[in-house]
C-alpha cells in the first residue's frame, strides 16, 4: 500500500505518489507554459467552494481552446478521491490541462492532444504564522505585470516570470513579497494573491489585470455586509502607501495583513480591525455547508 501522505497525483488514469508524476518533455505545457490550472483547497476535511474553482477551470480551458477527456463531475470526483486516498485534512488540490504534444514535425496547436492531470499536496501558507499575525512587509515592484491585452489574467496560467523576478526584487530589499504594477503605476496583483486597501469608509481592490480569485470573491461578498463603499477600480501606489489598512487575499492563507510597504508603516504599522474581522469571517465560512463539502476518507491505496 502506497504512502500518499506527502502528495498524490492522478495522471494517465492512475493514482501515484506525486513525486513520481511526470509529463513528457515535449509537452507544450512545459516548453511554452501553454497550460491552464486551478487550485482548490481542502480544510479540516472539507473542500471550500469547490464548484467556483471548477467553474473557473472549465472557463479557462474553453478560452484557451483546449478540452479535457473527463467530464466536470469526473474531475470533481478525482479531486475528492485524491484527498481521500492521501488522508490529508488540509490540502491543495491542483487540476491542470496542458496543450500536449503536437503531431510529429508540426507546430500547429490544433494537432495537440490536450493532457489532464491533478494532484493533492499538504496545505502550504503564503505567509508563516508570524507574518499572518504581525503583517507583511510588501514591496511595490517596478516590474509591470503582463498586460491583459497579451495574456488574460482571468485565465489561471503559468506565465509567472514577471512575478518571480518581482519576488527576487522583494527579497533583495528585505521584503516578504511584492505586488506588481500596470503601465500606469497602479497596483495589480502579486505572486498568488490579490490586493485590497481601506481608506476611510472606502475599500478598493484592482479591477483590471488581475486573476479574479475565489478568495477575492469571498471577501467582496463579506464586505457587502459592512457599512463601507466597495470599489473595484484602479489602485494607485500612493493610495496604498497612505491607506488606513491594507491586506492581501489568497487560497494560500485567506486574508493577510500588510503593515509595511518597503519598510514604511501602513495604517500605523499594525494589522487593522477590518482585516482581522474579514479573516475570521472567511475561515468561519469553512464550516458553513453552503460553502464547504465534506470529504469521505477511505484510506490510501495505490491505484
Amino acid at each position: 500500500m502506497a504512502d500518499f501522505s506527502q502528495g498524490i497525483a492522478f495522471i494517465d488514469d492512475s493514482y501515484i505518489p506525486v513525486a513520481e508524476a511526470r509529463i513528457p518533455v515535449l509537452d507544450w505545457g512545459f516548453l511554452h507554459s501553454d497550460a491552464t490550472y486551478d487550485v482548490a483547497h481542502a480544510w479540516r476535511g472539507k473542500f471550500f467552494r469547490i464548484d467556483e474553482y471548477l467553474d473557473r477551470f472549465h472557463a479557462s480551458v474553453a478560452k484557451l481552446r483546449m478540452s479535457v477527456p473527463y467530464s466536470r463531475e469526473q474531475i470533481r470526483s478525482i479531486m475528492f478521491e485524491l484527498v481521500s486516498r492521501s488522508g490529508l485534512q488540509d490540502a491543495y488540490v491542483e487540476i491542470v490541462c496542458t496543450r500536449g504534444i503536437p503531431a510529429p514535425g508540426s507546430r500547429d496547436p490544433r494537432s495537440c492532444e490536450n493532457r489532464f492531470l491533478a494532484f493533492a499536496i499538504p496545505f502550504i501558507w503564503i505567509a508563516d504564522d508570524a507574518l499572518r499575525e504581525q503583517g507583511l512587509n510588501l514591496l511595490i515592484s517596478h516590474r509591470q505585470r503582463i498586460p491583459p491585452e497579451s495574456v488574460d489574467p482571468r485565465i489561471k496560467n503559468y506565465h509567472w516570470l514577471d512575478m518571480v523576478m518581482a519576488l527576487f526584487e522583494a527579497y533583495d530589499n528585505n521584503a516578504d513579497s511584492a505586488v506588481l504594477v500596470d503601465a500606469g503605476g497602479n497596483l495589480v496583483e502579486g505572486p498568488g494573491f490579490n490586493v485590497f486597501v481601506r481608506r476611510g469608509d472606502t475599500v478598493i481592490t484592482p479591477a483590471r489585470g488581475v486573476l479574479e480569485g475565489v478568495t477575492r470573491l469571498t471577501i467582496l461578498e463579506l464586505l457587502m455586509r459592512e457599512d463601507l463603499e466597495v470599489l473595484e477600480d484602479s489602485l494607485p501606489a500612493d493610495l496604498a502607501r497612505t491607506a488606513d489598512e491594507m491586506f492581501i487575499t489568497s487560497t494560500a492563507g485567506g486574508v493577510m495583513p500588510v503593515t509595511r510597504i518597503a519598510d514604511q508603516p501602513v495604517g500605523g504599522g499594525k494589522p487593522g480591525a477590518l482585516t482581522a474581522k474579514l479573516n475570521a469571517a472567511y475561515w468561519a465560512l469553512h464550516d458553513d455547508p453552503r460553502y464547504s463539502t465534506p470529504i469521505e476518507y477511505r484510506g490510501s491505496e495505490r491505484g
